[in-house]
């Protein structure tokens, strides 16, 4: 049996387990909408909500004022549109396992859905997260979740987050490790943002897969903007880099935040866009390198490299930190870390190696496309 959510989780606020915030800001409110989790197969029954009822929902928690209540309810229903497709398509190339769903309430303000794969043929450990939350935060979590590190003062900072988050820790170490997360933020005094971004973490380079990857936001940003993919390739790079190891925390991809510089739909048309290419640019990769064989040594090296994605996560990712800051849900905040990783001293690959290739790309960012 599978936890399925019965009631849509409506605008309320504190995201909790996604990655980089960004800019204090804007009016709002939210909505608490009561979620019921209820032992159902969820292939039979999805959450079936029309963005009519969400609105009506919304409106009704009282204190609902400002803010952009309609984009609110619109970037819900699309994420969690993209939750539901992303996880059957995952779930279907590895063909061994499924999601878990967890229906989950935030006491002090909203909820979401989490959904987790463990143990399957392909994938170690893949979650998709949904959260809905609203309520106030400390200032150190704002300075601490913002890509400025404003500070607006003494005061908690009222705020609305909505957004999905995501990790996969493949078993083979030929297949990498993905991560996307795309969020919208609006904060006490009429400020909003965007933010969001999808990246690859291999252990060893495939030039194909990466030109693939790296290929297909590419595409992605052009159909919106020709200068969103150098710039926001050059915004991973510089976000993932592990300051104390001198390295990136795998091969980047796209990383924005901040993002109010037009119209709000149109940067919505651009998440969600990001959002429905997630499993065209990572499926592929695994579905040619995932019953590759591989060696005890190769192994060895994936979990060196997860021990990195966990030094990243707890050290300098900013939703992680914003997350713990503003008691957001533990299980979920920390659904992006593998299972498994692995510490050695001073280990350095042997120069020449495909390890060691892997490491110099870490150091120096490259061009894939």
């Amino acid at each position: 049996m599978k936890l399925s959510l019965a009631l849509v989780i409506a605008m309320s606020g504190c995201l909790s387990g996604t990655h980089g915030f960004a800019r204090p800001g804007s009016k709002l409110g939210c909505t608490a909408h009561q979620m019921v989790a209820s032992p159902v197969d969820t292939e039979a029954k999805k959450p079936a909500f029309t963005q009519e009822e969400a609105v009506g929902l919304a409106a009704s928690v009282p204190g609902f004022e400002g803010g952009n209540m309609e984009m609110r309810v619109k970037m819900e229903k699309m994420l969690r549109e993209a939750q539901e497709s992303i996880t059957k398509a995952i779930a279907e190339i590895d063909g061994g396992a499924t999601f878990m769903e967890d229906a989950w309430v935030r006491e002090t303000g909203g909820g979401g859905m989490s959904r987790v794969l463990a143990n399957g043929k392909v994938w170690e450990k893949a979650g998709v997260n949904l959260s809905v939350v609203h309520g106030t935060m400390p200032q150190a979590a704002l300075v601490a979740a913002t890509e400025r590190g404003a500070n607006r003062g003494g005061d908690d900072v009222p705020f609305f987050a909505c957004g999905l988050s995501c990790v996969m820790h493949p078993r083979n170490p030929h297949c990498p490790t993905m991560h996307f997360n795309y969020r919208y933020f609006e904060t006490e005094g009429g400020t909003w943002w965007f933010g969001g971004g999808t990246d690859i973490t291999p252990s060893y380079i495939d030039e194909e897969y990466m030109k693939n990857f790296h290929g297909t936001y590419k595409e992605v940003c052009d159909r919106h903007d020709p200068e969103y993919y150098p710039k926001f390739k050059k915004w991973a790079d510089d976000y993932f880099l592990i300051k104390h190891r001198g390295e990136r925390r795998g091969l980047g991809g796209i990383f924005f935040d901040d993002l109010n510089d037009r119209d709000p739909d149109e940067i919505f048309e651009f998440c969600r866009d990001c959002a429905n290419n997630v499993v065209s640019a990572y499926g592929p990769i695994i579905e040619k390198h995932k019953n590759d064989p591989y060696t005890e040594e190769e192994k060895r090296w994936q979990q060196l490299r997860r021990g990195r994605y966990v030094e990243f996560n707890l050290v300098y990712d900013r939703g992680t930190i914003f997350g713990l800051k503003t008691n957001g849900r533990t299980e979920s905040i920390l659904m992006s870390l593998p299972e498994t990783a692995r510490w050695e001293y001073d280990q350095h690959p042997e120069p020449g190696s495909p390890e060691a290739n892997f490491l110099d790309a870490a150091m120096n960012p490259r061009e894939w496309v």
